[in-house]
């Protein structure tokens, strides 16, 4: 299983950026998919989360309106549209798959050992 993220990058607050995820190794559409970012001197944060088909899809308060969340099953794709960016929204954003489906066989947000393969991270800068 392979998880490989792209689309960080620096950019001024209010800014935006698209993160993709390529997925490989795996069946990619039978698994529900998450983006979860860690800031420095944080802990991880979940951020979204999407359903096999992408006809589901779940956020966190602090992005809610701001972000869109997506996948390509025919491209083994998920992204993360990130519109309106803020300075707390500076950190290092991974995608990750989770073991089960979201808040069925997950909890809303998943725990950590909810989440079996991660990618290596992308940064997102936002800076005034």
């Amino acid at each position: 299983v392979q998880l490989v993220e792209s689309g960080g990058g620096m950019v001024q607050v209010g800014g935006s950026l698209r993160l993709s995820c390529l997925a490989s190794g795996f069946t990619f559409n039978l698994y529900d998919m998450s983006w979860v970012r860690q800031a420095p001197g944080k802990g991880p944060e979940w951020v979204s989360a999407v359903d096999t088909v992408g006809g589901s899809t779940y956020y966190a308060d602090a992005v809610k309106g701001r972000f869109t969340i997506s996948r390509d099953n025919n491209k083994n794709t998920l992204f993360l549209e990130m519109n309106d960016l803020e300075s707390d929204d500076t950190a290092l954003s991974y995608c990750a798959r989770l073991r089960g489906r979201f808040g069925i066989q997950t909890h809303f947000p998943p725990v950590l050992n909810e989440y079996d393969y991660w990618g290596q991270g992308t940064q997102v800068t936002a800076s005034s």
